[in-house]
């Protein structure tokens, strides 16, 4: 399988976490499915895809909307992060956004800019062994407009110290990818380089 490459010019670097680094997608769609069951919603990896990105109570705010419901988005948020948080303890590392992260730490500023809240993020990033390779972290509860606006990565370029147009992004989520080229970075789609194993148990 090819290497991920460095665009010429580049002089930071800014990752998302999950689906990134951090092969979470499998639980966090079974936390979703499993917690919207009682609410009689058949939660898809289709949907789970095109939800993908959106932070934790938007996307109850956007599925009340699509299946005309009016759950509660703090309380279902809450739940579907506990059942989440229970298998946790077995993600697994992104192979090959990894050894980016590796062979440019301490010679590229890097950052993590995600769409999750910060003490789940923070919790991720040690489980996979990546905390310390990160100084600078952008979560939902830094921001006032989630992806696909621009403004999470916009921030990681602000606190890294680097225009926007010198920064790369690495992404699995369309709604990230957008973000990123709004905001005038150049992006790679990390999908490529890894096998996606979304709908398998956690």
């Amino acid at each position: 399988m090819q290497k991920i490459e460095i665009h010429p010019g580049i002089k930071g670097l800014i990752f998302d976490l999950d689906g990134t680094i951090a092969d979470t997608m499998p639980a966090h769609f079974i936390a979703w499915r499993d917690t919207l069951k009682k609410h009689r919603i058949d939660f898809t990896i289709d949907l789970f895809m095109e939800l993908a990105g959106i932070p934790l109570y938007g996307t109850v705010e956007k599925l009340n909307g699509m299946f005309n419901k009016s759950i509660d988005p703090v309380q279902m948020g809450e739940e579907k992060e506990d059942i989440f948080r229970a298998t946790i303890h077995k993600t697994k590392v992104i192979e090959p956004v990894a050894d980016i992260i590796r062979k440019y730490h301490g010679k590229l500023p890097m950052s993590v800019g995600t769409g999750g809240q910060r003490s789940i993020a923070e919790q991720t990033l040690k489980v996979v062994g990546m905390d310390s390779y990160f100084d600078i972290l952008v979560t939902s509860d830094d921001i006032t407009h989630p992806k696909p606006h621009p403004e999470t990565f916009l921030r990681c370029a602000e606190q890294m110290g680097i225009a926007p147009h010198e920064c790369q992004v690495f992404e699995d989520g369309v709604l990230g990818m957008n973000a990123a080229r709004e905001a005038g970075m150049k992006v790679t789609d990390v999908t490529k380089y890894y096998e996606v194993t979304i709908g398998q148990e956690a």
